[in-house]
């Protein structure tokens, strides 16, 4: 699944191709992904209009037209395409925004788990879903008063989306795995420096996916993400990586840094 890093990923390139070019016809072929509105309703809130700016909030993408903004949500494995015209649709095609450029933006999501909507500006969509401060811009300080209140195993709070917004099942292995703590481990047995240090792993990690645009494969040798599979060994000992299930997830480890 996309998150914070993968969108922020998707933020950008957005910026770099669709910015300020008139929209002339909106394709929605996949009417499922729409949320409160229809094909009719974002193609006349979309046409005519160009996207003047973005934003993101963990795993959501906003894009302003001016009045009402674009809401993108990227499911299992969701993307974005900006293309010519003529060079057609890529295949899981979802939803496609023309150009009078003769080009165009298409949202692909090959599981249809994504999300297409209106809103009338980020603030009020994140206020309705209750979702808690972006993992890259909450303070030190509200960190440490929300994990404060919490109980429960730390990887299961890292991904509730409703205590912190970005971060998902890959990235909460990854910090994780950076801070030595095991999956279940219990945020009541977490001391403040180990609070404070969980903070700075988060930023760290986050912002170093982003760099590595999100790709397993450019991250740094001391990372877990291009070991975190079937037959993976530990970058930092050599040992064999474990998986098992936390927070519904499978959670990959390793038994020796990350003993429980």
């Amino acid at each position: 699944m996309p998150e914070l890093p993968d969108v922020e990923n998707f933020r950008r390139y957005f910026n770099a191709t669709s910015l300020h070019q008139r929209i002339s016809r909106v394709h929605v072929e996949e009417p499922a992904l729409l949320f409160e509105t229809s094909p009719q309703g974002l193609g006349r809130a979309l046409k005519r209009r160009d996207f003047q700016s973005t934003r993101r909030h963990g795993k959501y993408l906003f894009a302003d037209t001016g009045e009402r903004w674009l809401v993108l949500h990227f499911g299992m494995s969701g993307s974005l395409h900006y293309s010519k015209k003529d060079a057609g649709r890529p295949q899981y095609t979802r939803l496609s925004i023309e150009f009078e450029n003769d080009h165009q933006l298409v949202y692909t999501a090959p599981r249809k788990l994504g999300r297409i909507a209106l809103a009338d500006s980020p603030e009020e969509w994140i206020e309705a879903r209750e979702l808690g401060e972006d993992a890259l811009d909450i303070s030190e300080e509200q960190f440490l008063q929300k994990l404060s209140k919490r109980r429960g195993q730390v990887k299961s709070w890292l991904m509730d989306q409703h205590s912190l917004a970005g971060i998902g099942n890959i990235y909460s292995d990854e910090i994780l795995f950076q801070t030595g703590l095991h999956p279940k481990h219990s945020l009541q047995d977490l001391d403040e420096e180990d609070r404070k240090q969980l903070y700075r792993t988060i930023s760290s990690v986050l912002k170093t996916a982003i760099e590595k645009k999100a790709e397993p494969e450019r991250m740094p040798d001391k990372f877990l993400l291009p070991h975190r599979k079937q037959g993976g060994h530990c970058p930092a000992c050599g040992t064999a990586l474990k998986s098992l299930s936390a927070a519904g997830r499978t959670a990959w480890h390793c038994p020796r840094c990350q003993a429980d």
